[in-house]
């Protein structure tokens, strides 16, 4: 049976993705702070591996890969998954402890995991595995008002092709999807109306999240001689290709 630990396993993109591994048949391993969420998740699956840890925590972040691979054996796939954003100011506006929260989540978070699974993947024998990180459009397109977000997921994408990279030595892909509007509670706003380029506050049309966890399971069910470095998924008039 395959195996794949996902961070930000408690709600949104990352809980529709576990729920979708785990009906593929895939033993899943679930990280979020909230054990309550993440037990939500798993619902009482036996395949399902409850593992409360922040991201931001090194050797909570240890501790959860350990006891995932000391159970499992073998780590096939992380999806490196959680994430935070900031409101939506300029960035003279942007407090210091703003910056460091969306930093500390999206930037130090997705490094302590990717390490924790490259370092798991080198040893193991069969030796391999696959990294997919959650980056964002707005790594290519920011919104207004959004300097920490974006420049995380700029940072993400460095990541991925880093370890697109380096990973080659050791069978290891990895590659990154980009997300555009999928209906979470993060982009609910979009329902409503949120402010564009010009300054117009506009609905935009969004997805079902379950159309990302079928993207994610294809990428993560590739043989690893074949790699998607770069996936956007999002919703076909979003106003993204040729935003402005």
């Amino acid at each position: 049976m395959k195996t794949i630990v996902i961070t930000g396993a408690g709600s949104g993109i990352g809980r529709a993705t576990a729920q979708a591994f785990l009906a593929a048949g895939w033993n899943v391993g679930l990280i979020g702070r909230r054990s309550e969420a993440i037990g939500e998740t798993a619902a009482g699956n036996p395949a399902a591996l409850v593992l409360p840890c922040d991201v931001t925590q090194p050797a909570e972040v240890g501790s959860a890969f350990a006891k995932a691979a000391s159970l499992w054996g073998q780590l096939d796939a992380l999806f490196n998954n959680a994430g935070m954003s900031a409101k939506s100011a300029p960035i003279d506006e942007i407090s210091l402890e703003d910056w460091l929260a969306v930093s500390n989540v999206n930037i130090t978070g997705m490094f302590l995991c990717a390490r924790a699974a490259f370092g798991q993947m080198r040893r193991q024998q069969p030796q391999g595995g696959r990294i997919i990180n959650n980056g964002s459009i707005s790594a290519y397109v920011p919104r207004p008002g959004s300097t920490p977000y974006t420049m995380s997921k700029h940072a993400v994408t460095g990541l991925t092709r880093s370890l697109g990279l380096d990973g080659r030595a050791f069978n290891i892909a990895c590659g990154q999807i980009d997300i555009g509007n999928a209906l979470t509670d993060m982009a609910r706003a979009q329902t409503k109306g949120v402010q564009q380029a010009d300054g117009t506050i506009r609905v935009e049309p969004t997805i079902d999240v379950a159309e990302v966890a079928a993207a994610v399971l294809h990428m993560a069910s590739l043989p690893l001689s074949v790699n998607v470095p770069f996936m956007t998924i999002m919703a076909r008039d979003m106003p993204y290709i040729g935003r402005g």
